[in-house]
């Protein structure tokens, strides 16, 4: 199945289209998992706070890829936030993960009522001269946050995941990050289904003979983002990364752009500060 990927600032190449872990099942994770590295995924996204990493890192050995071939991001827990304390979480991370390195590591939300994210930064910015990962990037930065970020520290990140969807489409912190030469990484890319109903939608499927959720996803492809789909369905798996033997015109884009309402589906990283620990 033919993909795509993008170049992020340092020069590190990361499948366009990724696998998203949030919410399966830790049980269900490793077949989950090699259910998507077999339909083609080579980029599976996770978190310290979605506690499934351990079967992650199970698939990733069980399927038979060479490392090199699989990408893997995850996550520090906003409970780890710190120097110290956000390198000792990534040696967990990277011991239940069973990874010698993690391609990517995201400070998973910026917790600006506790002020450690700058801190916290400077801790990533050794684990990558270190060696211990390929790339360093944030989640749910919102512009401040990343304008802070490059302003007191020496390494731009290299990803910001934020929630985007057809129905939030976040553009203050999309441009923010662009301008930065940060690139955007979208999760609940499909608005966790919601967005799928809408008419701009919906006539595109019906007109290019795809589904809602593959209308979606290209929208965001064809803007240059990174996508996460999540799904534990092996038919919905495999379709939502089959998204390159068609394209939107600019009409469709338009349409879909014109979906925005700003209404989230998660929590606002202005004032987010659970711990994400059990």
């Amino acid at each position: 199945m033919t993909t795509a990927s993008i170049t992020l600032n340092n020069g590190i190449q990361i499948p366009q289209v990724g696998f998203g872990t949030f919410q399966v099942d830790p049980d269900d994770t490793q077949r989950t998992v090699e259910d998507a590295l077999a339909a083609g995924y080579r980029h599976i996204d996770t978190a310290a706070g979605y506690y499934n990493e351990a079967g992650v890192g199970a698939a990733v050995r069980a399927c038979g890829l060479p490392r090199d071939e699989v990408f893997v991001t995850t996550k520090l827990r906003n409970g780890d936030h710190g120097y110290e304390q956000a390198l000792r979480a990534f040696e967990d991370s990277r011991r239940e993960l069973g990874l010698d390195v993690v391609d990517l590591y995201l400070i998973h939300w910026p917790v600006p009522s506790t002020d450690l994210y700058v801190e916290t930064w400077r801790a990533f910015e050794k684990l990558l001269a270190d060696g211990a990962v390929r790339a360093i990037g944030v989640s749910n930065f919102l512009p401040d946050h990343l304008d802070r970020l490059v302003r007191e520290t020496d390494v731009v990140p290299a990803v910001n995941q934020v929630e985007v969807h057809p129905t939030f489409q976040q553009r203050p912190t999309q441009d923010a990050s662009t301008g930065h030469g940060i690139a955007v990484e979208a999760y609940s890319p499909l608005g966790r289904g919601k967005d799928l109903q809408a008419d701009a939608i919906t006539q595109v499927a019906e007109r290019l003979g795809v589904t809602t959720g593959q209308v979606a996803l290209r929208w965001h492809v064809q803007a240059g983002r990174i996508v996460i789909p999540k799904s534990v369905t092996p038919e919905r798996i495999r379709s939502n990364l089959d998204l390159f033997s068609f394209e939107l015109t600019a009409q469709d884009v338009a349409a879909i752009d014109g979906l925005d309402s700003d209404e989230r589906t998660g929590a606002d990283p202005a004032t987010a500060a659970f711990t994400q620990m059990r």
